[in-house]
């Protein structure tokens, strides 16, 4: 890893979220290093929606060269599902499979637009991912996973679906 230039971070520690930036922001300053491959949404999920995108790979400025990746599952699932497969299961199961194929696109550049915030240019990237792939675009994060949702999120959700009403 120390050979690829990997950012390595905790996600809970705010210090370490400042540093990151700031190691991020140098490298894109030097044109001599590779672009950096960040996977915004933290987690993976089960090839159907894109997930909310953490802000802060798009609060550093620089050239967002977005990457669409759809796994095809007819030969093998790639997903796994670690609140209901092992780590070991999951390996068997990906090992065994007839093939794991991915679709992948590569789209056009983007660049955050000079009204735009780091969240609404995230967003704009997201969609235009998901739109790719043809995915669904979910609101929130990964975290839903495996952490209860909020009482202030589901009455969100109940008001939105009232007005539709």
């Amino acid at each position: 890893m120390q050979t690829s230039q990997h950012v390595l971070f905790e996600r809970s520690e705010i210090k370490d979220r400042h540093l990151v930036r700031k190691k991020i922001r140098e490298h894109i300053a030097d044109k001599a290093k590779l672009p950096i491959l960040i996977f915004p949404e933290g987690t993976c999920i089960n090839n159907t929606s894109v997930m909310m995108f953490k802000k802060g790979s798009f609060e550093v400025g620089g050239t967002i060269h977005p990457v669409a990746i759809k796994y095809d599952p007819r030969f093998g699932d790639a997903f796994w599902n670690s609140t209901k497969h092992s780590m070991m299961t999951y390996a068997f199961n990906v090992l065994t499979s007839w093939a794991i194929v991915c679709n992948v696109w590569y789209l056009p550049p983007m660049v955050k637009e000079e009204e735009e915030d780091a969240v609404h240019f995230a967003n704009r990237v997201k969609a235009v991912i998901a739109a790719r792939a043809g995915m669904s675009v979910l609101p929130w994060d990964g975290g839903l996973k495996r952490k209860k949702v909020k009482e202030s999120f589901k009455e969100e959700q109940q008001k939105k679906y009232c007005h539709l009403v």
